[in-house]
């Protein structure tokens, strides 16, 4: 059995998690799903033992069906939101630090995915990153990352709590 980097106490949510960047000619990859009214990025929650670089593969991986490379940790995102958590009756109060790893572009955006989170089904969406203001899509950096040139990796702190 698997053990994900992370607690819940009370309305408490924390939770370790590793993250992918995969930029393809202009286009940056996010998932959604029919429960969420928003993008989110390729990734999930570190399991005990595993690294933050073993993780990343993995999720993409069982994410996209295809088996993606790290070029380089890019950013250490620090993210606090509130979020109802499936199967629990109120809101809660998260934070969450996630590893976010530029991946090696494959030259295509065809992907093998069939990937469900929590038993739903997950669909891969290429958004452009010209117009991802244009989307409800997290993390809310990524667009003036992805237009930024960066030396080194990012520490990014935001705060949605207050939205």
């Amino acid at each position: 059995m698997e053990y994900d980097c992370g607690f819940t106490t009370d309305n408490k949510w924390f939770r370790f998690r590793a993250a992918a960047i995969i930029v393809e000619d202009g286009y940056v990859l996010f998932a959604g799903n029919e429960t969420a009214d928003y993008y989110y990025s390729i990734g999930g929650a570190v399991h005990m033992g595993e690294s933050a670089e073993e993780a990343v593969k993995r999720e993409a991986f069982e994410e996209t069906g295809v088996r993606y490379e790290v070029d380089k940790l890019a950013v250490i995102h620090e993210n606090f939101f509130y979020e109802k958590i499936k199967g629990m009756p109120e809101v809660h109060d998260c934070h969450e630090i996630a590893f976010y790893f530029l991946m090696k572009p494959r030259g295509t955006r065809e992907l093998k995915s069939n990937s469900y989170t929590l038993g739903v089904k997950e669909n891969m969406y290429w958004l452009p990153v010209a117009e991802l203001d244009k989307y409800r899509a997290y993390p809310s950096f990524m667009k003036e990352y992805l237009e930024t040139s960066h030396n080194g990796i990012e520490h990014i702190i935001t705060d949605e709590r207050d939205k």
